[in-house]
């Protein structure tokens, strides 16, 4: 598994997280509504915890930075 997620990505992803764990908590969010987007908060941390997320990959975006050095191969 390639990494395809910059850190700023990550970040945004872990904040959304967060916001609906806060919501989640507080009773702002119940029934239907809760269950999806806790479904959601898991995909969220997931993909922010791998830098890896499956739906960039099906349309070939990267918002990792390309590093300066090449790596060398002995």
């Amino acid at each position: 598994m390639k990494k395809n997620m910059g850190l700023a990505d990550q970040i945004i992803r872990f904040g959304l997280a967060i916001i609906i764990t806060v919501l989640y908590l507080t009773n702002f969010i119940t029934g239907t509504l809760a269950l999806i987007l806790l479904v959601v908060l898991g995909i969220l941390i997931s993909t922010s915890l791998f830098s890896f997320c499956p739906i960039y990959l099906l349309f070939g975006i990267s918002t990792k930075k390309k590093s300066k050095y090449k790596k060398r191969s002995y």
